[in-house]
């Protein structure tokens, strides 16, 4: 399921699409509430109208059930998705099919961004539940870039925080502190959506979050439970909340931002 925004004349709406569900899709006038441009163009005085030219590079597309491919290893790179709604993993399978899950991405954030210089995505994105995307052409964006400075230096931060999440689990840590850096990552990322910085579903399943984080399964299941008797957490199926994110932060400040 297609769609660009009705603003382009280019193509005509899908009215199937607009039967999807998402928390905040915006008005003729803001942006979707989980866009991940709307805070770089907000700042710097753009709303919706101002930027005619993005939003006409914008199209939606989804919903993708769970385990379907967003795009696979090897495909070109034209494009890069924002993710609307759901939860998606990256991850690459080695010769001998063995997974390495390289990251989840939550509403908001933008999947893509480590293929431009291979110029082909260098890893598989795959849904882990119903999800939904802005897809917008990558070399129609870098164009429109040149000329918009705040959607330029958007893109630079992006690149930024996308090398620097890739680095996180590179040292030496404890099971303790990967899980528990891991559990605050993922909620102030939701935070920031706008979402409960204590509350979640989990989408990923406990061996995709011991795959991430280098560890085995078993141990990311004691170290719920040992959070759990602590009180630090109080997990039931998928469902987490946090009951005590200082004493979660104590115990992973080595891999948390300052």
């Amino acid at each position: 399921m297609r769609k660009r925004p009705p603003s382009c004349p280019s193509e005509l709406p899908d009215p199937a699409a607009d039967a999807v569900d998402l928390s905040d899709a915006g008005d003729a006038l803001t942006f979707c509430g989980t866009c991940a441009f709307s805070s770089a163009c907000a700042a710097a005085g753009y709303n919706k109208p101002g930027l005619a030219e993005l939003q006409c590079l914008v199209e939606h597309v989804g919903p993708f059930r769970a385990g379907e491919h967003v795009f696979r290893t090897g495909d070109p790179f034209r494009a890069i998705f924002a993710v609307r709604g759901g939860t998606v993993k990256t991850r690459v399978i080695d010769l001998e099919g063995r997974e390495q899950v390289l990251g989840f991405y939550l509403p908001g954030e933008v999947i893509g961004l480590n293929a431009i210089y291979p110029e082909h995505f260098p890893c598989d994105a795959v849904a882990l539940d119903n999800a939904w995307f802005c897809r917008f052409s990558f070399p129609a964006m870098s164009a429109l870039a040149t000329r918009i400075p705040a959607l330029q230096q958007h893109l630079f931060r992006m690149l930024s925080k996308e090398l620097g999440a890739a680095s996180l689990l590179a040292g030496d840590h404890a099971a303790d502190e990967r899980v528990a850096a891991f559990l605050l990552d993922l909620t102030a990322r939701h935070a920031m959506r706008g979402f409960s910085g204590t509350r979640l579903r989990l989408s990923m399943s406990r061996a995709d979050i011991a795959n991430y984080l280098r560890l085995a399964a078993e141990t990311v299941s004691r170290v719920l439970s040992r959070f759990g008797a602590q009180k630090l957490i109080a997990i039931e199926g998928r469902e987490l909340q946090l009951l005590d994110p200082d004493g979660l932060r104590k115990i992973g400040h080595a891999l948390l931002p300052d």
